[in-house]
Order: C-alpha cells, then structure tokens, then sequence
C-alpha cells in the first residue's frame, strides 16, 4: 500500500471517530467565510460599475462566469468517474470512512442527522418551490417566479440525469435512522437543498430590507452545508457523492442567478 492510500485511509479513519466535532468546526468556517463575503460585497459591491459597462459586455462576462463553472464541474465528474473504483483511492477513502461512521457514531447523532436531513427531502422542497412561487405571483414578481421555478426544477432534472449517467450504488445503511434508494452521484439532497436555499437567500436579497440580508444567507448555507454532510453521517451517500452535489449546485445556481441578473438589468435598461 503506497503512501498516499495509507494517509487518505488513516485521514478517513480520524474523519469517522471525530465527524459531529469536525463537521461543527467545518460549519462555524463556513458561516464566518460567508458572512466575510457579504460584507465585503456590501462593501465593495460590482453592482454600480456593471451599470456602466455596455450590456453585450455584461453578457459576455456572465455567460463566461457561468460556463467556466459549468466546465470545471464537468471536468470534476469526469475526474470523479474514474476513481468510482473502490481500488482507487477516493474509493478507499469513501468505503473506509462509512465504515467507520458506521462503527463509530452513537444513535443520537444518527437520529439528530435523521431528522435534519429531512429537510432536504424531494416532498418539502417541492412545497417551498410552489409556495415561493405562488407568493411571488401574487406580488407581481413574474420574472422572479419564473427565475425561481427553473432553477429549483432545473435542478432537481439536471440531477437525475446525472444520478443515470453515472449509475454509483449507495453505501449500505442498515441502522434504521435514514433510508434512501436509486443510485448515489451526486448527491440530489445536496444539490437540490443547495439551489432551493441558496435561491431563497437570493430572494430575500432582492426582497427584504437589508437588517435581512445577512441572516438569510446565513441561514441558507448553514441549511444547505448541514444537509449535504448529513448524507454522509447517515451513510446514504458516499462523501464524494455530497461533494459533487455542492459542486453542481454552486454551478447551477451561479448560472440561474446570473441569468435573472443579466434579465432584470436588460428589461431595466
């Protein structure tokens, strides 16, 4: 076993016994990041110098921003096809780290990420895409309704596209707290609460007074992040699974949100 394996094994050992720890510590980073960006954003926003750049400019921008993330994405997966192989060492990686999550965690752990991973279910994001959707109709925000509604079905499509392409079968999960079927990359909980939540903080940037900003978009990442890594912890999804799942949703709602920019600003102008 050569010396790569055995640290990416010895890594996923650690992972397994230290995962409610890690994974708290992971979040508090992810949040603090967010909330740096924001208020960066805030600070040093594009948004008056995009005004006076000429649209065809504008688009081109976007549409390079959205198919560079697109082509990195893809180049992911593909590099991620061919290390499915549980020789290979994220394979390895992946087995070794459910097994050891599935030695290792105490039943209430499972059963605290057992109700929260329902929160990504298919039933409740669905509800929140047509409630969303029919509240923006209501307040006239056509376009925004629109905008909303294909990037969270979009989403939910493009994953099970893929889930077909790849054909991974799911780590076995036998402890009762979680069940799940169909095949495991990406991750569609991932991916699916990533772009709902992640377009629902959106929503609230453009919507809300700006004391709202910050917490929605603290509130959808701490969501989505918990989500995704739950999968891992029930052990229903592989951990390449879930991070293919972040990758894809990032891209698709990097896309689905330029385009509703690029969108409002040409009808504006």
């Amino acid at each position: 076993m050569d010396n790569d394996l055995t640290q990416a094994l010895a890594s996923a050992e650690w992972l397994g016994r230290h995962a409610v720890p890690v994974l708290a510590a992971a979040l508090v980073l992810v949040l603090i990041a967010v909330t740096a960006f924001v208020i960066g954003f805030r600070r040093y926003s594009p948004y008056a110098a995009w005004d006076r750049w000429p649209r065809p400019l504008l688009l081109g921008v976007c549409l390079a921003l959205g198919a560079g993330v697109l082509v990195a994405t893809a180049s992911l997966f593909a590099e991620m096809l061919e290390v499915f192989d549980a020789d290979e060492e994220i394979g390895q990686f992946d087995v070794r780290l459910t097994e050891t999550l599935a030695r290792e965690l105490p039943p209430s752990a499972l059963r605290f990420f057992g109700n929260l991973t329902h929160l990504g279910d298919p039933l409740p994001l669905t509800l929140l895409v047509i409630g969303v959707g029919v509240l923006l109709l209501v307040r006239r925000r056509t376009s925004l309704a629109l905008g909303w509604v294909v990037a969270c079905a979009g989403a939910g499509l493009l994953n099970r596209v893929l889930k077909h392409i790849f054909e991974r079968v799911r780590p076995l999960h036998e402890h009762g707290f979680a069940q799940a079927d169909g095949y495991s990359f990406p991750s569609g909980h991932t991916s699916g609460s990533l772009v709902v939540y992640g377009m629902l903080a959106y929503l609230c940037l453009r919507l809300l007074p700006p004391r709202w900003h910050l917490p929605s978009v603290l509130l959808a990442s701490a969501l989505a992040f918990s989500i995704g890594w739950s999968r891992v912890i029930l052990q229903v999804h592989w951990a390449s699974d879930v991070v293919a799942g972040f990758a894809f949703g990032v891209a698709w709602l990097t896309v689905c949100i330029a385009a509703i920019e690029i969108t409002r600003r040409r009808a504006r102008a």
